[in-house]
């Protein structure tokens, strides 16, 4: 683990790691009636949004009810796959024993059945977060976004299927469990996704019912302005989805890693990778219930289980922690953070992104350890 290593001494990692244990603990006592509280008043805010919502589109003739319609909708969509899905699914919540905020038991209003989605998510990205081959979010085996991808002229596409992704974003975050790239790797072969393909179409077939087929049909001849409000409203929440996911994972200075840097990490370690692999976003309390408080990605990644409302209240004493050990706190605002994904993206998508305009040379961004490699030699 050189590259990690050398940002601080084995006693410091382990010192910074019981500090950052020490915040859980504390946290995990704290636990109770507020957050149970707050998370059912959520639900009930998304659903009354959505039956308004769709209330509104029975006067869809009318183009301000259309409008608020849509709006609504859009709303209740995005706190349902951001505050609420996301977080539930992630455990923040099975504390309660209430089946309805069961990690393993919640289905979120989305293409991507919640199963498929708490393995490749909870399982697979959240423990080698940043990790290249092993943390199949980089790039999502569609897009080259850490100079460490090797190139290929297939890559010049980089911003368009960028934005293809962001405008379909909820198929692309069901299609990434078929994992195209093991398969075209052959690490994986078709026959062995039957299973996750038996209940991706199960699921896409409900969603494609619910939003495209019955209640387009329940607004009579209203039905294509139904089926367009529902459509304008998925894609709302995949855009901002893409969004908020994407500036806490790729803005520049976002560190990636090699499998050897990790091997045999202790839980400092760990919690330095999260810091090192993460960003966050600034923005008022709305900004972050809206973005299911992933603008708070830094602590997020290091306590995925602990509720989300409780990460704006432990994120400067986070900061602070960072600040004592010399640490990076990657955070911006949605504007400055998209903006740097996008140069990134752009940049990528060429064959020369290291420094000094040599393809051999060292990173300019990318691994600690390659880094690190780089600074040696100079």
């Amino acid at each position: 683990m050189t590259g990690l290593q050398d940002r601080l001494t084995p006693e410091q990692v382990e010192e910074f790691g019981r500090e950052l244990d020490t915040i859980r603990q504390r946290i995990v006592a704290d636990l109770g009636k507020e957050d149970v509280d707050y998370i059912h008043n959520v639900i009930k805010t998304q659903r009354g949004l959505e039956i308004l919502g769709r209330g509104l589109l029975f006067a869809g003739f009318f183009p301000p009810a259309w409008i608020a319609g849509v709006g609504a909708l859009s709303l209740s969509k995005i706190l349902d796959n951001m505050e609420i899905g996301h977080n539930i699914m992630h455990g923040q919540y099975d504390w309660t024993r209430d089946p309805a905020l069961s990690s393993q038991k919640f289905e979120w209003d989305t293409v991507a059945p919640a199963e498929n989605w708490r393995h490749s998510h909870n399982y697979i990205h959240h423990t080698y977060t940043n990790i290249l081959d092993k943390d199949r979010d980089i790039g999502y085996g569609v897009l080259r976004i850490d100079p460490e991808q090797k190139w290929h002229p297939y890559y010049l596409g980089n911003p368009v299927y960028a934005a293809l992704l962001a405008v379909f974003f909820q198929w692309g975050v069901m299609l990434h469990d078929l994992e195209f790239d093991r398969i075209a790797k052959g690490e994986r072969t078709w026959a062995d996704t039957k299973e996750v393909r038996t209940k991706m179409v199960r699921k896409a077939s409900r969603q494609i019912g619910k939003d495209y087929v019955l209640f387009p049909l329940l607004t009579g001849p209203l039905a294509p302005l139904t089926l367009l409000g529902n459509a304008t409203a998925n894609l709302t929440r995949n855009l901002w989805a893409f969004s908020i996911i994407f500036c806490g994972h790729f803005p520049a200075d976002v560190e990636s890693f090699t499998e050897e840097e990790t091997e045999n990490e202790t839980r400092g370690q760990w919690y330095l990778r999260q810091i090192l692999g993460s960003a966050n976003i600034t923005g008022g309390k709305l900004f972050h219930i809206l973005s299911g408080n992933l603008s708070h990605q830094i602590e997020h990644h290091l306590f995925p289980d602990i509720p989300a409302r409780r990460y704006p209240q432990i994120a400067d004493e986070v900061r602070g922690i960072c600040e004592k050990y010399g640490l990076p706190y990657n955070t911006g605002s949605l504007r400055r953070q998209l903006g740097s994904v996008a140069k990134k993206l752009v940049k990528l998508a060429l064959p020369d992104v290291r420094g000094n305009g040599d393809p051999s040379g060292p990173a300019t961004t990318g691994s600690t350890l390659d880094r690190d490699k780089a600074r040696t030699a100079a």
